[in-house]
């Protein structure tokens, strides 16, 4: 057993159990709700596991890009059980693979459906939609709803929940898809979007989570004032970086506690009562357990 596995193991064990109310007795545990672990050069990976493992961050939730991603995650789960938890998907800012490589992903995740704690990141491609658009290249976003809902029938089909990357009018794509297929745990991760479909997600009961650019994006300041406070949040997205006083540093899990900050000032509420708030939402969506 590697030492970055056993500490992992130390560190879960030590956990506190859940149903106890952490404020009593301190800070409740961070959980960052969305990042790409396996997207870490390896170096940092290992530095990062090993730092997780000595932080009062309980869990991470690792998206994974695509098959190969998904494998990476879930052997990062087996190295450190309970405190990282894979999703398995198709990231949908890329090009497409063909059928045949995504049929072998849906036969994968059905044979690892029990190891994964959401179906997770998939969604639309907005942002590479816009870029083509804007060098007057062709987009079909067509196989992309495709293949959206096939990961929403997979959700439902064996009761996941859904992490989604759509945002702007995507969302509403998203949230029609959501809606035919009678899916309720969908988590829209760094979501922008209309005041609109931010009602209607609010409605139907979906999650959102805050990057640390709450500290310095007015447009996530203004979902955070609206949006209710037992569907939310915090994820870092790791590794992409963050700009105002994150500037320059490497994207770390903890920085989620610097989200719970940002936000209990923003609704002028207690820091280790949001921070509690925030613990337990993520472990109810998630469905998270001790191991």
């Amino acid at each position: 057993m590697s030492d970055v596995k056993v500490r992992c193991a130390l560190k879960w064990n030590s956990q506190t159990k859940p149903g106890l109310d952490l404020t009593a007795i301190g800070p409740a545990p961070l959980i960052d709700a969305h990042i790409h672990v396996d997207s870490y050069p390896p170096e940092q990976q290992e530095l990062l596991l090993t730092s997780l493992a000595n932080s009062s961050v309980q869990a991470v939730i690792a998206v994974s890009m695509h098959l190969g991603s998904s494998r990476a995650n879930l052997q990062l789960a087996n190295r450190c059980p309970g405190l990282v938890r894979p999703a398995f998907g198709f990231h949908p800012e890329q090009a497409l693979p063909p059928q045949a490589e995504l049929d072998l992903l849906f036969d994968w995740m059905d044979e690892h459906v029990q190891q994964m704690v959401a179906v997770g990141e998939v969604g639309l491609p907005y942002y590479n939609r816009l870029e083509a658009s804007q060098s007057g290249s062709p987009f079909d976003l067509a196989p992309y709803i495709v293949l959206l809902e096939r990961f929403i029938q997979f959700a439902s089909k064996h009761n996941k929940p859904i992490v989604l990357h759509t945002v702007y009018e995507d969302a509403d794509i998203a949230c029609d898809l959501l809606e035919r297929h009678g899916i309720t745990q969908a988590h829209f991760h760094w979501f922008k979007g209309s005041a609109a479909t931010t009602e209607r997600m609010a409605r139907n009961g979906y999650y959102v989570s805050f990057t640390p650019d709450l500290l310095y994006e007015e447009e996530i300041l203004s979902l955070a004032r609206q949006y209710p406070s037992d569907q939310i949040m915090a994820e870092t997205d790791g590794p992409w970086p963050f700009e105002g006083p994150f500037t320059g540093q490497e994207t770390h899990p903890r920085m989620t506690a610097d989200v719970i900050r940002a936000y209990s000032k923003l609704t002028h509420q207690d820091e280790s009562a949001v921070r509690q708030l925030f613990y337990e939402n993520t472990r109810r969506f998630y469905s998270l357990s001790d191991g």
